[in-house]
This record gives C-alpha cells, sequence and structure tokens, in this order.
C-alpha cells in the first residue's frame, strides 16, 4: 500500500513508520505543519494515497489546560485540514488517532468501557479529540470520506517523553544509576489505567486500516489495568543498585481518575488483533532507552512540536500523565 503519516515525528509516529515499511508499505511521511492547509496538500499531492494514518495533534493534556485554544485549534482545524486534503487527493482511506480521553471519568460499574460510551471528556485535550472525532463523522457522512476513528488508551514504550509517568519513572531510576541516588520521587500511585505497548498499537492500527469498517470508531487497548505504584515498583526492581519509591506532594494532582479500562472486543472482531508484547519486554526496553539518554539529549526533547510547544513546556514540570495518546 501506499500511505502517507503525519505526526511521523512523535512518541508513536516512528514506530507505525518502521512496521508500515516493514510490511512492504511506501511510506510518505508529512511534516507539514496540519493547521496550514496549503503546505500540507503538497505533501497529500505527492502520489495515489491508499491509506493516511493521522497521528499529528498537541498530545500533552497538561499543556492543554494551559493554553486550550491551541490545543483546539490543532486538533480540530488541523484534523478538518487533513481530512479535505485527504479527500481532494483521492485518499482511500484515513484513519484518524484518537483519545480513550473523550470518554472523561467512566463509573467502575462501566468499564470496561466500549465504544458506545458516550463522550464527555474533562480536560482541553479531551474535548478536542472529541469535537476532531464529529469532524471525521460529518466528513464520512457528508462527504462520502472513508475514515475510521481510533480511541487510543494508554500506551509505553521506548522513546516515550518523560511527560509520561511510566517513561517519567522510567527516566528517575536511569538518573539514579548514574549519580548513585536511591529514592525515586512518585506521584499518585493508585490510579489504574489500560496500558499496551506502543509496537502492539502500531500493529493494531495497520489491521484496522485493512479491515476497519468505514465510518467506525474503535477502542485500542489491552482490556486490563495496571497500577502505577506496580509500574514503579517493576521499574525499581530493574535497577542496578537498591531504590526506594518516595512520595512527592508536588507530584500530585488535584484530582485524578481512579481506575480507566477499555473494552478490546470490537477491534478483536475486526482484526483478530491481541496483544503480543509482555508488560515485562516493554518496561526492560522503556528503562535502557533512558539509560542511553545523555542529559543534554533528554533536555532538548522535553518541549512538544509545533505550536503547542510552550504550552507543553510549562507543564512539564508538573504530574505526570499517567500514559500517552500519541
Amino acid at each position: 500500500m501506499r500511505v502517507l503519516v503525519t505526526g511521523a515525528t512523535g512518541f508513536v509516529g516512528p514506530h507505525l513508520v518502521d512496521h508500515l515499511r516493514a510490511e512492504g508499505d511506501e511510506v510518505i511521511v508529512s511534516e507539514a505543519e496540519i493547521t496550514n492547509l496549503e503546505t500540507l496538500e503538497s505533501d497529500f499531492a505527492r502520489g495515489s494515497l491508499d491509506v493516511v494514518y493521522h497521528l499529528a495533534a498537541q498530545a500533552d493534556v497538561q499543556a492543554s489546560f494551559v493554553d486550550p485554544a491551541t490545543t483546539l485549534r490543532v486538533n480540530v482545524e488541523g484534523t478538518c485540514n487533513v481530512l479535505e486534503a485527504a479527500r481532494r487527493a483521492g485518499a482511500g482511506r484515513v484513519l484518524m488517532v484518537s483519545s480513550a480521553d473523550v470518554y472523561g471519568r467512566v463509573d467502575p460499574a462501566d468499564l470496561p468501557v466500549t465504544e458506545t460510551a458516550a463522550m464527555a471528556p474533562v480536560s482541553p485535550y479531551g474535548a478536542s479529540k472529541a469535537a476532531a472525532e464529529l469532524v471525521c463523522v460529518q466528513a464520512g457522512l457528508g462527504r462520502g470520506l472513508d475514515v475510521i476513528r481510533v480511541r487510543a488508551f494508554n500506551h509505553l514504550g521506548p522513546g516515550q517523553s518523560d511527560r509520561f509517568v511510566a517513561a517519567a519513572l522510567a527516566s528517575r531510576v536511569a538518573d539514579n544509576e548514574r549519580n548513585g541516588s536511591e529514592a525515586v520521587r512518585v506521584g499518585n500511585l493508585q490510579a489504574r489505567r489500560d496500558f499496551t505497548d506502543v509496537r502492539d498499537v502500531v500493529r493494531a492500527y495497520r489491521l484496522l486500516a485493512e479491515h476497519g469498517d468505514a465510518g467506525e470508531a474503535f477502542n485500542v487497548c489491552s482490556g486490563a489495568s495496571v497500577s502505577v505504584a506496580e509500574l514503579a515498583e517493576r521499574l525499581v526492581a530493574r535497577a542496578a543498585h537498591p531504590m526506594r519509591l518516595l512520595s512527592d506532594g508536588g507530584l500530585m494532582r488535584p484530582a485524578d481518575l481512579l481506575e480507566m479500562r477499555g473494552d478490546p472486543a470490537k477491534l478483536r472482531r475486526a482484526t483478530g488483533w491481541r496483544p503480543q508484547i509482555t508488560l515485562e519486554e516493554t518496561l526492560d526496553n522503556l528503562l535502557d532507552h533512558w539509560r542511553q539518554r545523555t542529559p543534554r539529549a533528554r533536555a532538548a526533547s522535553t518541549g512538544a512540536d509545533g505550536a503547542a510547544g510552550a504550552a507543553a513546556a510549562a507543564a512539564a514540570a508538573r504530574q505526570p500523565d499517567p500514559g500517552d495518546s500519541h
């Protein structure tokens, strides 16, 4: 297949590009700013496209509270532009990566959450993804565009920013190994999230591009939840010397969702997908990634790309998000 990927320089993008190429796809990487339709169209005009994978977004939840307008502009207007560029280029299908944040706070009795649950976002980021999904629905119903929406739950793996909790913990363990410290600062350890390795996530994206029904939304998740405490304990157990967890009130959020867990049954029915990479392997790879990072390289990567960079930088010092959307 001939495919185009937006947001290919983020966390998930490089993993997706590698997977697509390994499967024999011809990949065009769009580096255009998605809020600029004219420059975006030039990438789409480079050849007949079977699939567009739309990953580009302002994906930092905390940054969305600092600068909600930019988050809405990038994620909603940007998605509108990608869909229009795809329509004009005659693309066969668009797979738009949304987020489990569109569901908002879900009652524990309603877990695992399915795609039929109402969208009730509580963050500007979640609202932007919900609005972007409606833009996709309209493009399908009003313009006849073949669009699939993917609601990605928390994912992790090598290359993840330390603005997110698993990578933040891994980076602190790696720092301690370098400087001999023992304390690993932690915030809320009780939050439970549905984590999937990023390499399994991108497999799901390609399978949905091939087999998913047009106009549908699909959860991409494991169906199981893991506490932040368990992640922290497993990472500390991998440290080169003994370490201990140290509660830090500065890393606590005023309010945090206790548990979020999705139902992957619809995805499995459509594609047969199941996770292949264990959490143990993921944490090994994540910690090895941070062991190899120099302090200078890490400092250069703390901000977000594009127009939301300043907002992300302002949010970076606060409690990391429990997971990563993309």
